[in-house]
């Protein structure tokens, strides 16, 4: 939880609830898988495949452009009124990728699919957080 676009807009919106700094053009796509999900995931791969040792991508089918997300960030911590403003270009940071969606097919297949859609898994991490505000001062 101390890394990442949703703790970067919490974080930021905790210190100036009036503007939210989106890195990039707010354009990127990201995809994000519930706890629970990855858990259930896990415990399927474990039970259902009948192969000793196997490699599955877990994730969403869905994803989420960075503006909907600070959008979902935003209305969840209870604001409005909030002024985006943007650092330009198609990645938000050295390193990071525009989109990444992985095949699930793999995994889906032994009968597992996600419960959680992505704007769930936002608005869950986005409570969480809220809740243990401690999370959103530390950073290594």
């Amino acid at each position: 939880y101390t890394h990442g676009v949703i703790w970067d807009f919490m974080k930021k919106l905790k210190q100036n609830p009036a503007e939210l700094e989106i890195l990039g053009d707010g354009s990127q796509r990201k995809s994000y898988l519930h706890v629970s999900d990855g858990i259930r995931a896990i415990l399927t791969a474990i039970e259902m495949s009948n192969e000793k040792t196997n490699i599955f991508n877990l994730g969403n089918r869905e994803w989420i452009n960075v503006i909907d997300l600070a959008d979902i960030v935003i209305e969840t911590m209870g604001l409005s009124d909030v002024e985006y403003t943007y650092t330009g270009g198609k990645r938000g940071w050295k390193g990071d990728t525009p989109f990444v969606h992985l095949a699930i097919d793999k995994i889906t297949a032994l009968g597992w699919e996600p419960r959680f859609t992505v704007e769930e898994t936002i608005v869950d991490t986005v409570r969480y957080l809220m809740k243990n505000e401690d999370l959103l001062e530390y950073r290594k």
